[in-house]
This record gives structure tokens, C-alpha cells and sequence, in this order.
């Protein structure tokens, strides 16, 4: 119980930044006016369905009699859910559709007979539209209206989620049926509050949690000296803390918890809670099933002992296939242990009876991914070593040459599943490269083993030349751990940490001196090859606007670290303050929009996600493991084609901010604004939505927003695209509106890969990586669960879209599309996709906030 005490009350950790990270962008914060906003929108959407309803289905909307009561000019719940199923093809479940509805009742726009505040879906529940806030819209054509209720049903379905879940919340919890649970329980997945419990322990809370709302801001919601009675997690809003004495010591909001130390030490309360604004809602706990869900882990947790200390703590699965990871043959769940006796429970429930090809246990992907994190590559492969070789002590010869041949068979299935999750990369690790060549000749020693192991490989082969098309297989093909492993395909190859790159670093006097040093360099090394040792140089590494930052001599792979227009600079001690940033620091004096203007947007995102999709191919998945830990956990190891990525993230966005900010002519500045809100509308088809996020992040920058006049001469239908992809950056609730929208996606699809390592820092940061000095494999589990999201993306090939018409084009234009340039066909040769895409790969830009602010103002007072 101590252990589950632990992750109820630890905080989580501030983390501080090392030095050569790169930096990701920013989350924007949400805007005072987007509740109002919403709310008209919400009003019009309701405007539109209501027009269509009477246009097509005027009999819908008419008077009901029930219980010998008549209800005046409603429909029911059933007729409503009916009706949009039809209407929305996209809708996959009668639940969605109920959330869609659900919003309009959250508005006071559709009302249920009894003032009930839940939709529901059935015959006996009536409800009608609020007469005083609509009437129908006037349109001019049915084309118009059509595009109008499509327009809403979007906004709708974006919104139906969030207010279904509010609607299971408000229910009784005794009242929740299974699905309400699941809904719930995945929601509590990316609650800040709930980060680091187990499975297990959220499922539980999923059947106790009491919504509750307060309306008035400066509402106490209990005072300092109050017994203890729940526990509270903020589900929207914020709140005070305040103690007698101090005042308010701190501010809690959004995704926070209070009051669980009262529960646990059974003490008054330590503090008052005072609601710091209106409409703020909980998620609260009661005393009574917070302490029965301690008590009902702890009954279900099983310690194993070694001469006195607890060497592996299991957790027993609500299910054979329960969810975080656990494995399919097991019926407990790994929550700690030390490495050894971690990886000794996955060989005894690794299962044998595949012929080579089923799926990774995911149990045991989750112990790979995150091996070095707390066992090194030479740990693994000694104990891996130990095992291959272990001796049944007691018993029978048959029993246990048995024994000897399945622990062998479970060890090479296991080096088999590393090698298909890493693949080439591990031949970078001397220390397995060695181990797997020494395995290796024992394996062929083995005659029974190889046969076998030849024989799955054959299969393997088999199978993967049926599905490319080969029609030759060797027979005497030799067995090797690698033989399925393929360098990567595309252009771009990934960088390996002995590769040597081009660094270029400045002297004072700002002249540059070229190297070539391996990837994973440290200061020291660098700094051995520019100046003598005993010289009183430092390398410095200073950005655009000025700010230099001394790096240490440890530091390593600080070049591919770099952020945007960031630059390396030697000189000593005393010069450091008179350093000053290179003009090629300060990005482009003239834009490009003339050139940008002779290209498509189509041609322009085409080419953005081919190039995305060689960068996110070029990096393995396990570098997101390194980036969190540091490098200096996994010596030998590299972030570099991860930091490359995201570099790109922040080139692209700025890249839309400079562009808009040097473009001085009025007319083509919202031209080049409604092209790039198009590129957007592309990239999200094209489910490229790394640079999705780049450019709307480039366009929400303040240095835009401002541009007034710009915005005005942005088309209607332009702007309401826009806002409808401004609903998916919202930050509220850890980014629910991405999340719901990526969930809808199948692979493949480039992920926003600045959340995803947000998320898994929010796992690192609030959750030890031992308990009780035993491996917290629980916070293992959970970051190796975002890092296979990154794998399932790329789970199926990607192929280039086609040249035709896609759904963007249809939104933007209604007749044929239109050149916007008056340039001739002198100009073809610059559409070219070479030529594009060598325009995408060198895009020069304006990362000074600054700067971007006082061109902005230039244009537009």
C-alpha cells in the first residue's frame, strides 16, 4: 500500500532543460473569447440542422402525446439520433450522434420537455428547439444549404465528444454502464492527476467518480481545519490555494488534484480551496472508495522475496488481456522489480508455440524499448547469457534436457523480438553486436535449435517475399539475427551516432572554422580539435536574439542540438560578453512570395509531407527514450535524427510568421495568408499532421494575428476553416480535440510529434523511475506506450497522393481553380516537384519574436 501511497501524493518533478536539447515549440494559450465564439458558432450550426429538418423532414418536428400529456412541436431522442445517422455517414456509433446532440442541449438551444439536462436516446424522451434563440436560416439555393449543415455537422462532431463525456460524468456512478466506463477510463489516461496510477487503480476510480460544479468564482469549496472527506481532481477551471498566514500560496487548474493527504493521514484539511473563476467543474472522489480502492490494490498485488527484500512486485490483471501492456499468456502484470527478475518473469511467460511471425508480446516490447534506462545493453546480454545457459539442479534427465531446450528457445524468441524492434541499430552497440555473434555460434552448435530456428527463418522469408513479390528462396540460406532487417528506402538516411558531419563554428571576429567530428562529439573533443587544451577557450552557443549559453565539456552532440538559427562560437572567457549573432542568424531581409505564389498549394504540402515522411522514417522510435532520459543514459546512442524532425516542426512554422511579416503589400499578404490556411487544409488531408501543427502554430503567432486588415480580406468560408482547425490546437483538457481527431485515424499518418514528447516528458517528470530502489516498470510501460505510437504510424508504407482534386480543393474553391499569379509559363520550370522540394529543404527564417513583432508593425500600424 505504501508504494500505491507514494503515487497518489508524489508531485510531479519541474524539469530543467540540458544544454543542446532542442526547443519545442510552445503550447498556445486558449483565448478569453473562444468560450463566446464557440457559442455562436454552436448557435449557427443549430440554425443550419434546423433548416434542413424543416426543409426535408418537416414531419419530424410536430406535436407528441404520451402519458395522456401532450408536448407541443418535438421530436424525440430516438427520431434525432435516427436522423443524423442519415445525415452524417462518418458516424460510426448512435453514441456519437448523442453527443452531437448533447452540445445543443449543453446550449439551452434544444431543450428536453422535463428540463432534463442528458440526451437520450430514445422513444419516450421528447425534446424541441428553443424558439426564442433561431428561427430557419434564409438561404439562397440548396447547394448553399447543403454546404451550411455540412459545415455544422463538423463543428458538431468535433464538440460531441466532449460534451458526451460531460453527460457520462453527470450521471450516478452506479448508473455507468460499461461503455460510459471505457469512456471514462481513456479519459483519465491524459489526466495530469491520474498520469502516473496504474491501470488498474484508474479503472476503478472510472466507477466512483462524482461529478460535481460550481458556478460563482470565489465559491470556498472547503476551508482550512475541515475534516477530510474527498479527494478532487480539476476538470475545467482553477482554484486558489490558501493558507492562514500566507495568503495564497499557490494556483491549481486544469487536470490538478487536492485534497487526497487529508484521506491518506485521516487529518483536517491544510488548506482552504477557493474557486479562482466561474463555471469550474470537479472530479471528486469520496473518502470511502478512495480507501477501498487503496485496500483492493494492495490485495491484489503479489511480492516476491530474495532472502528478505522484495525483488518483484506483480499486480494481478482484471483480465487475461488487460490493458497497459500486460501480456496475453499472464495473468499478473509486472508494476516493479530489479532487471533481472523483471526480464526472468518475461521469459517464463514468454509463449513457444508460434512459428516466428505472431506480434511482439507487448509486455516484453515495453522491457525492450526501455531497457537502458535502468539496464545498460552490457547488463542485458550477460543476464540474456546466464539464461541460454541455466541447468535444471533437481529432477530427471529428460526433465531436464527439457528444460535446457525451452529456456534456450525462449532467450533466442526474446533476442529475436529485440532485433525486430531495434534492427539495425543494435549493430551500433558493440557490446550486443559481440554478444549476438558469439550467440550465434552457439545456436548453430545446437542442431536441434538452428533446425528449428532455420525453419521459422524460412518462413519468415516466405512470408515477406509473397507480400513483395519475390519468387526464389534459398534452401541453404544461413541463419542470421539481421536477415530481415532493410536499410531505410528513402533519400534521406537516418544518422548513425560514428557518423561525422560537417560542424561549423565562429570565431569573435566571426569567421567560421569547418570540421568534420563524429555525430556524438562531446565539447571537449570539439574543442581538442580547434585550440590546445590548455588554453582558456569555451564554446558558446548563442541564438538569434543575442542570449549565449556557456555549454559544459561534457556535453555531447551539441551541433545536431542546435535550435533554429542558433550557432556555435570559440573564444574565451573574457569575449564571451562581446559576442554578437551573425547577420545569416537574423533570417531573410525579402520574402519569397512571388515564388511562393507561381506554386500550388497542393504542390507545396505534396512536398512538405514527402520530405516529412523521410525525416520521420530517417528516426527509430526509440530515440524519443533517449530525448527524455539525456543521452548520457545510453552512452553509444543518438537523438539526432529525432532533434532533426522537430527542427523542421519549428523551421516550418516560422517559415509561415516570416513570410506573412516581409510580405508589405496588403492584396497578396491575404492572398499568401488564405494560401497557407489552404496548405494547412492540405497537410490535414494528407494526415500530415506535424506540419499541419507548423503552419497553424506559424499562423496563430501574435506577429499575425494582429494583422488586422489582412484577416478582413480573408473570405468567410476561409476563416470558418480556419477556426474549425483552430478547435483541434486547443490545449485545454492535455489536447482532448488532437487526440479524438487522431484516434480516427489508420496508419499511415506523421503524428504531432512536439505532443508526443510533451506527454511522455509529463510521464517522466511526474513519476520516479524506481520505487523502494525496484525498477518502477509501470512508468516504463507508459512510455513505451506513446513510443509505439509512433511505430503503428508507420505501420503501413506511405504513398505520395495523387494529382486529383482532394477535399481541400473542394473546400476552397467552388468553381474551377483559378491562377492567382500573373505569371506566364516562363515560370513552370519553378513548379517542378525537384524544385519545390529544394525550396521546402532550405527555408530561410525569422525565429527573433521581436523582430517578427516590429515587421508586423511596420505593415500594419
Amino acid at each position: 500500500m505504501e508504494n500505491l501511497v507514494k503515487s497518489f501524493c508524489s508531485p510531479p518533478r519541474r524539469r530543467t532543460p540540458e544544454i543542446g536539447e532542442t526547443p519545442l515549440p510552445e503550447a498556445l494559450d486558449p483565448k478569453d473569447t473562444m468560450k463566446q465564439f464557440l457559442s455562436d458558432r454552436v448557435v449557427k450550426a443549430a440554425r443550419s440542422v434546423y433548416s434542413v429538418m424543416i426543409e426535408k423532414n418537416p414531419g419530424l418536428i410536430r406535436d407528441r402525446k404520451h402519458h395522456l400529456k401532450t408536448h407541443r412541436q418535438c421530436c424525440s431522442g430516438k427520431e434525432l439520433v435516427d436522423w443524423l445517422m442519415k445525415q452524417n455517414e462518418c458516424l460510426q456509433s448512435r453514441s456519437q450522434a448523442v453527443g452531437m446532440w448533447q452540445v445543443l442541449v449543453d446550449e439551452g438551444i434544444l431543450l428536453h420537455v422535463k428540463q432534463d439536462l442528458n440526451f437520450l436516446d430514445k422513444d419516450t424522451q421528447f425534446y424541441r428547439f428553443q424558439d426564442s434563440e433561431f428561427g430557419p436560416n434564409h438561404v439562397s439555393n440548396e447547394k448553399e444549404l447543403e454546404d451550411e449543415l455540412h459545415e455544422a455537422l463538423s463543428l458538431l462532431s468535433q464538440l460531441g465528444p466532449d460534451a458526451l463525456l460531460t453527460m457520462i460524468l453527470r450521471k450516478c456512478p452506479s448508473q455507468r454502464s460499461a461503455e460510459d466506463l471505457e469512456v471514462i477510463y481513456e479519459e483519465l489516461l491524459h489526466v495530469k492527476a491520474a498520469a502516473h496510477l496504474s491501470s488498474s487503480v484508474r479503472k476503478e476510480l472510472a466507477a466512483v467518480l462524482v461529478f460535481e460544479s460550481h458556478v460563482k468564482s470565489g465559491t470556498v469549496l472547503f476551508s482550512q481545519g475541515d475534516k477530510g472527506t474527498s479527494w478532487y481532481i480539476i476538470w475545467k477551471g482553477s482554484v486558489n490555494v490558501i493558507t492562514h498566514g500566507k495568503g495564497i500560496v499557490t494556483t491549481l487548474h486544469e487536470g490538478e488534484d487536492f485534497g487526497q493527504l487529508a484521506l491518506l493521514n485521516d487529518a483536517p484539511r491544510a488548506a482552504t480551496i477557493i474557486l479562482r473563476e466561474d463555471n469550474c467543474h470537479f472530479l471528486r472522489v469520496d473518502k470511502q472508495d478512495f480507501i477501498r480502492i487503496l485496500k483492493d490494490v494492495e490485495a491484489n498485488t503479489v511480492r516476491l522475496e530474495e532472502h528478505g527484500k522484495t525483488v518483484l512486485v506483480l499486480e494481478k490483471s482484471a483480465d487475461c488481456n488487460g490493458q497497459g501492456g500486460a501480456a496475453a499468456n499472464s495473468k499478473y502484470t509486472v508494476m516493479s522489480g530489479t532487471p533481472e527478475k523483471i526480464l526472468e518473469h518475461l521469459l517464463d511467460t514468454l509463449k513457444l508455440d508460434s512459428n516466428g511471425n505472431d506480434p511482439i508480446d507487448p509486455c516484453v516490447s515495453d522491457f525492450l524499448l526501455t531497457h537502458k534506462v535502468f539496464m545498460p545493453s552490457s547488463q542485458l546480454c550477460s543476464a540474456l547469457q546466464h539464461h541460454y545457459q541455466a541447468e535444471l539442479s533437481k529432477g530427471s534427465d529428460q526433465e531436464k534436457t527439457a528444460y535446457i531446450f525451452n529456456t534456450k528457445q525462449k532467450v533466442v524468441k526474446l533476442i529475436a523480438q529485440w532485433v525486430a524492434l531495434y534492427g539495425l541499430l543494435l549493430k551500433e552497440d558493440p557490446d550486443v553486436r559481440d554478444f549476438l555473434e558469439r550467440l550465434k555460434k552457439e545456436v548453430a552448435a545446437d542442431y536441434r535449435l538452428s533446425s528449428i530456428l532455420k525453419e521459422q527463418f524460412r518462413e519468415r522469408r516466405r512470408t515477406k517475399m509473397m507480400e513483395n513479390g519475390y519468387q526464389s528462396l534459398s534452401k541453404n540460406q544461413q541463419f542470421d539475427w539481421f536477415s530481415s532487417c532493410e536499410e531505410p528506402a528513402g533519400r534521406l538516411q537516418p544518422i548513425k551516432a560514428q557518423d561525422k558531419v560537417l560542424y561549423e563554428i565562429y570565431k569573435p571576429d566571426s569567421k567560421p572554422l569547418s570540421l568534420m567530428l563524429p555525430v556524438n562529439s562531446s565539447v571537449q573533443e570539439v574543442m581538442s580539435a580547434i585550440v590546445k587544451a590548455d588554453g582558456d577557450h569555451v564554446l558558446v552557443k548563442m541564438n538569434s536574439s543575442g542570449e549565449r549559453a556557456q555549454l559544459k565539456l561534457d556535453a555531447t552532440a551539441v551541433y545536431t542540438a542546435l535550435g533554429l538559427n542558433e550557432r556555435l562560437f570559440i573564444c574565451t572567457s573574457s569575449e564571451v560578453q562581446q559576442l554578437q549573432p551573425l547577420k545569416e542568424q537574423q533570417g531573410p531581409e525579402q520574402g519569397t512570395t512571388d515564388l511562393i505564389e507561381q506554386m500550388s498549394s497542393k504542390d507545396i504540402a505534396t512536398e512538405l509531407t514527402n520530405y516529412d515522411w523521410e525525416l520521420f522514417t530517417a528516426m527509430h522510435e526509440v530515440e524519443l527514450i533517449y530525448y527524455i532520459f539525456g543521452r548520457h543514459k545510453s552512452p553509444g546512442a543518438t537523438t539526432a535524427n529525432l532533434e532533426r524532425f522537430v527542427r523542421h516542426f519549428n523551421v516550418v512554422q516560422y517559415w509561415v510568421v516570416t513570410e506573412l511579416c516581409l510580405c508589405e503589400d496588403l492584396v497578396k499578404r491575404a492572398i499568401l495568408l488564405k494560401k497557407f490556411i489552404k496548405i494547412a487544409s492540405v497537410l490535414k488531408e494528407q494526415r500530415n499532421l506535424n506540419s499541419f501543427f507548423a503552419v497553424m502554430f506559424g499562423l496563430s503567432n501574435s506577429a499575425v494575428q494582429r494583422l488586422y486588415k489582412t484577416w478582413e480580406r480573408i473570405p468567410s468560408k476561409t476563416k470558418r476553416i480556419y477556426c474549425a482547425y483552430e478547435r483541434l490546437m486547443d490545449p485545454s483538457r492535455n489536447h482532448r480535440a488532437y487526440r479524438l481527431a487522431v484516434a480516427k485515424l489508420s496508419p499511415p499518418y506523421i503524428p504531432f510529434m512536439p505532443l508526443l514528447l510533451k506527454d511522455m516528458t509529463f510521464i517522466h517528470e511526474g513519476n520516479p523511475n524506481y520505487v523502494d530502489k525496484l525498477v518502477n516498470f509501470e512508468k516504463m510501460r507508459m512510455l513505451a506506450k506513446t513510443v509505439k505510437i509512433v511505430r503503428g504510424c508507420r505501420s503501413q508504407p506511405y504513398v505520395p497522393s495523387s494529382p486529383q482534386r482532394g477535399l481541400a480543393d473542394r473546400m476552397f474553391l467552388d468553381g474551377p481553380a483559378t491562377r492567382l499569379s500573373t505569371y506566364s509559363d516562363h515560370a513552370l520550370p519553378l513548379r517542378t516537384p525537384s524544385n519545390i522540394r529544394h525550396y521546402i529543404q532550405n527555408l530561410k527564417v525569422i525565429d527573433n519574436q521581436r523582430k517578427l513583432t516590429q515587421l508586423s508593425r511596420t505593415i500594419e500600424c
